[in-house]
């Protein structure tokens, strides 16, 4: 890995890092665990590397980053430091002190709600928005409604994986960037 590998290159190397564990988490299922890349110190400097790549595409395009809880919390901060830009937290309700700003959703197995805090998006911000999975897309939906209410606008995504079978990207009305994909 070198800082001259294009964002491509690097991407392709980053899935070596990711584990494969069959029938969890029920039988029938083959999981790719993409946080395994944590144990690698070279994983995580792999990933660094194309976050760091990713942030030059963006530079002056974003005014802040959007971390959904609580993955997101990982790979977020390091785009919004090469960036030079805030990172707001996006987390379930009763996980953030305050007063607060909520929509609630309805997902696979019942409704939940999520919620940010109150005047962290200063009105017309354009907001990047980070998870590590996109599967049906309910989640990063309900985070887009909610960062619109609060006065943002989300501009692009990233996930780590994306599920492609389940379409969750057509729920989405920006641009997403997914680094490794089943």
């Amino acid at each position: 890995m070198t800082s001259t590998n294009t964002l491509e290159d690097n991407i392709k190397m980053l899935q070596q890092y990711v584990e494969y564990f069959p029938d969890f988490p029920k039988p029938g299922i083959l999981y790719k665990d993409i946080l395994s890349l944590l144990s690698h110190s070279d994983g995580i400097k792999l990933l660094e590397t194309i976050l760091k790549q990713i942030a030059n595409q963006l530079r002056g395009k974003v005014d802040c980053i959007a971390m959904l809880e609580t993955r997101g919390y990982i790979f977020a901060p390091i785009l919004a430091l090469h960036l030079n830009v805030p990172c707001i937290p996006v987390a379930k309700k009763g996980n953030l002190p305050g007063p607060v700003i909520e929509t609630s959703y309805i997902l696979e197995y019942g409704e939940d709600i999520l919620t940010v805090q109150l005047n962290s998006i200063i009105k017309g911000q354009k907001i990047f928005i980070v998870d590590d999975f996109l599967a049906t897309g309910g989640t990063l939906e309900a985070a887009t409604k909610l960062i619109q209410k609060a006065g943002g606008e989300v501009v692009q995504g990233l996930v780590l994986m994306e599920k492609l079978e389940l379409e969750g990207r057509k729920r989405l009305n920006f641009p997403m960037i997914s680094l490794m994909s089943e």
